[in-house]
């Protein structure tokens, strides 16, 4: 009854991780139910076998009638496709096998005391999913987001390990003293080389946000710049219409007295409009978020581009005003530049932006050709260097908890952001 345990404990070992390290597409409530099931036809599954074949049949078979299902339970729930998937599920197979191995070599050297390595299993379970909850959990996420290559040569070197612990090395854990030594050894020599790519993941991560810190630093900086500019231009050209206005309303007495109301009444309105053409347009409240939307407006203008904006948003914002400029810079930046490659007469965007009940953004513009979308439905761009302002959206959403869309409908590429 000890091999059906050890098996049993691991088929659970296995769901738990696969669920910690699996970024669900889903609500969370759908994904324990999903792998809560999966889990007990696991369980059932590992016990008929368990008493159907031979003990060297049921430890051979287990890895593949655990792992199979485990790698279509990723597929069916993870937002990741291809080598990123692979390293999940080698991920999960790591840390369930150290376990393992390591309570294995436990319970062996206690002279197969039953209580040990149940203790042993308690213990370092314990401590490894607290350590990957608060610790290495958020950084593995944030990872499969920002690398975008290497991820075959790491599978490699993990699947290499799982090939060996699992199949090249005869006997079990716990049973086999020269199993029970070497397996363990090998697990800690993987969990090194783990710690390694993970310490070099985090340098990434740290540059990643460097580079967004400097980034969001430049697009203030620059549309702070840009915005007192406008204001600038704006008082300057106020100021010598007022020097001006004496003689305009000179002029207009001149012309009232000599009876021509209508031809004063003219000369007042043209003044008027072109003090009107010198305001400065406020978009909203939010300083930084008002000078990107009259930054990026004015280039699009610029550009020929005709811009039609709906915005009302509230004073103080519940998410953070520098990482939305982010996300607005880059979605202008994007619309304009398809602009450009349409005639003058079809340019344009709209733009519409709530605070209330929650910020909602809607960026829509024309464009030509079809688009294509990856599995997450980020559109996928051609060119080399191309697409990062895309994943600058959708890593905000990740941390700010907001749904993003993106579709292509009537020759209109659109991007809805709800927060």
């Amino acid at each position: 009854m000890v091999e059906l345990f050890i098996m049993e404990y691991l088929t659970v070992l296995y769901m738990v991780m696969a669920f910690l390290f699996i970024d669900s597409r889903y609500s969370q409530r759908r994904t324990i139910f999903v792998v809560f099931s999966v889990t007990i036809l696991l369980m059932a599954a590992v016990a008929a076998l368990y008493r159907t074949v031979d003990l060297d049949t049921a430890f051979w078979t287990y890895a593949v009638t655990i792992h199979i299902p485990l790698i279509l339970l990723l597929f069916t729930l993870s937002q990741f496709r291809g080598w990123r998937l692979i390293f999940q599920q080698l991920s999960v197979v790591l840390f369930c096998t150290l376990i393992h191995h390591i309570s294995g070599l436990i319970y062996y050297l206690s002279g197969s005391r039953f209580w040990v390595l149940v203790l042993s299993y308690a213990v370092l379970s314990t401590w490894v999913i607290w350590f990957l909850v608060r610790f290495l959990r958020p950084l593995f996420f944030q990872i499969l987001l920002e690398l975008r290559r290497g991820w075959w040569l790491i599978c490699l070197v993990m699947a290499t390990y799982y090939i060996i612990a699992v199949y090249l090395i005869p006997g079990y854990t716990g049973f086999d003293s020269r199993s029970t030594i070497i397996k363990p050894a090998i697990g800690l020599l993987m969990l090194g080389v783990y710690s390694i790519l993970m310490f070099l993941f985090s340098n990434v991560h740290k540059e990643a946000e460097a580079r967004y810190s400097a980034q969001l630093s430049a697009l203030q900086l620059s549309a702070l710049q840009s915005r007192m500019e406008a204001v600038k231009a704006a008082e300057n050209a106020i100021r010598t219409e007022r020097h001006d206005l004496r003689h305009r309303l000179q002029a207009a007495a001149e012309l009232v007295s000599r009876g021509d109301k209508d031809a004063a009444l003219d000369f007042l309105d043209a003044a008027q409009k072109r003090l009107d053409e010198q305001k400065e347009i406020r978009w909203c409240r939010p300083p930084v978020l008002d000078a990107v939307f009259s930054s990026y407006f004015d280039q699009a203008k610029n550009q020929g581009i005709l811009v039609e904006a709906k915005i009302s948003l509230p004073d103080t914002l519940s998410v953070n005003e520098g990482e939305l400029a982010i996300v607005l810079a880059n979605a202008l930046e994007n619309a304009i530049h398809a602009n450009l490659n349409l005639s003058q007469d079809q340019r344009q965007i709209r733009c519409k932006m709530t605070g209330t009940p929650s910020v909602m953004l809607e960026i829509s513009n024309p464009c030509t050709g079809n688009i294509s979308f990856d599995d997450n439905g980020l559109p996928i761009s051609p060119k080399e260097g191309h697409g990062l302002g895309v994943q600058s959206i959708s890593a905000f959403c990740r941390k700010n908890g907001a749904v993003c869309q993106f579709d292509l409908i009537d020759g209109w590429f659109r991007l809805r952001l709800v927060l």
